[in-house]
């Protein structure tokens, strides 16, 4: 996996915080899924001094059925709102089924999912939030005939206690979006041949 910096007013490797560095060493360390696609995407800039962001696709049967995007953001100030010093963003989006859209309780499991992620790779974490949402889409008219469709969105954001342990955040990111896709969850005792794509466009 490939991760890169974005860092803001021109500042220089040289000049990246060993910690920041250590953190973007755990995201490359992280291991997925083979159905899971990451690679590097240009992080966004000016929220924070240091950034480093992924990307990823969730593919059953040449058919994405999940992606999402991570970003780590870091800035050595501190940030009140944050309770530290570094912060995971994570986005993930599903298709769902239609029927499954008008489940009251659809955004609730959505969010658990998110939960179930993080405690089960023991990724550590305090200050969570985020937003679950649905979105169903309708056809009308001469499109009448076509079937309606329906997506999951998931947005949070934490803050990792260990920023130095980033694998574990990223692994968890990596299994909320199998979820989210309908993927089963792996058998406990067996082995899945990690993921190590993500030089598409390197």
């Amino acid at each position: 996996m490939v991760a890169r910096q974005e860092m803001n007013q021109g500042s220089g490797a040289a000049g990246t915080p060993p910690e920041f560095t250590a953190a973007v060493a755990g995201l490359r360390a992280a291991t997925f899924r083979p159905e899971v696609f990451c690679e590097e995407m240009p992080a966004p800039q000016r929220i924070a001094p240091y950034a480093a962001a992924l990307s990823a696709d969730v593919t059953v049967d040449d058919e994405e059925v999940a992606t999402g995007r991570l970003v780590l953001l870091h800035d050595p100030a501190g940030n009140d709102a944050w309770e530290g010093t570094f912060r995971c963003v994570a986005y993930c989006r599903a298709e769902i089924d239609h029927d499954l859209a008008t489940d009251p309780m659809l955004t609730d499991v959505g969010w658990t999912w998110l939960s179930d992620a993080l405690e089960a790779h023991g990724a550590e974490h305090v200050a969570v939030s985020g937003t679950v949402t649905k979105v169903v889409t309708e056809s009308y008219g001469s499109m009448a005939d076509e079937p309606g469709s329906a997506q999951l969105e998931i947005r949070a954001s934490w803050t990792p206690v260990d920023p130095s342990d980033m694998a574990t955040h990223a692994e968890a990111w990596g299994e909320l979006m199998c979820t989210a896709g309908g993927l089963e969850p792996v058998p406990d005792g067996i082995a899945v041949m990690p993921s190590r794509r993500g030089q598409r466009g390197g």
